[in-house]
């Protein structure tokens, strides 16, 4: 898979050159009922669920709304709150870069609005769905934390049922289908390497390079204000900062 942790180091970069924005209660909380509702609503059967939470803690959210949020996800909790469906947005930023946005709205006509504003602000637009999704593999992603000995984590993935695997300085990120991320994740915890998240993620297949230092303000521009709106759960490009843009600032 060309390219796969690309969108990993994409968001690296934003950190360090961007403070980048934290996630909304809002969000959080709708990415703990997303979770719920696609799997068991208990954290220890449901990976997705258990990094949604940990989120939203981490981020001060109180116990009582976490448990608001998975009541709701898990359809125990009537109102009209808990009407949200599921969607995938894809389009196109600047300089031909293709971006999947996933949201999670109770009023399709809004969030389609709101994207088209914040893409065509800086200077994308929204395109059909399918136009750029062929572009990518959706894929199970397991993030591991820490040092990791390669011999321990080849013979996790093996018994894990992983496709691949890449080493970075802190930690390492463990791939495989989005069918078997439950059976990864308890394997390499079982095998004690510290797992610190396990998620769905679009993977890019091919990346495009950006290397004009205009277009990539632009992109992190766009970026940013597609993450600030509260329908939208993730935003996944195909690009790739080049080296001496590292010091972009996006203000």
């Amino acid at each position: 898979m060309a390219g796969h942790s690309k969108w990993a180091n994409i968001k690296r970069q934003k950190a360090r050159v961007d403070a980048k924005k934290g996630k909304t209660f809002t969000q959080l909380s709708r990415a703990i009922i997303v979770a719920a509702r696609s799997g068991v609503p208990e954290p220890g059967s449901n990976c997705q669920l258990r990094t949604a939470i940990e989120k939203a803690k981490a981020a001060g959210i109180p116990n009582e709304n976490i448990e608001r949020a998975i009541a709701k996800g898990a359809g125990t909790l009537l109102c009209e709150e808990s009407n949200f469906e599921e969607i995938r947005y894809e389009g196109y930023g600047p300089g031909g870069v293709a971006i999947i946005i996933e949201a999670l709205t109770d009023n399709r006509n809004r969030t389609a609005a709101d994207l088209r504003a914040a893409l065509s602000k800086n200077g994308g637009n929204l395109g059909e769905t399918g136009c750029v999704s062929w572009l990518f593999e959706h894929k199970g992603v397991v993030v591991l934390e820490g040092e990791v000995e390669e011999e321990q984590l080849l013979e996790a993935c093996v018994e894990g049922g992983a496709e691949t695997y890449e080493l970075m300085e802190d930690g390492a990120e463990v791939f495989t289908a989005v069918s078997n991320l439950e059976k990864l994740n308890g394997t390499l915890r079982e095998k004690e390497l510290r797992v610190s998240e396990a998620e769905l993620r679009w993977i890019a297949s091919n990346i495009i390079e950006v290397t004009d230092g205009e277009i990539g303000r632009s992109l992190l521009k766009l970026i940013d204000a597609l993450e600030s709106l509260d329908d939208v759960q993730n935003v996944t490009a195909n690009f790739d900062l080049a080296e001496e843009l590292m010091s972009l600032s996006v203000f």
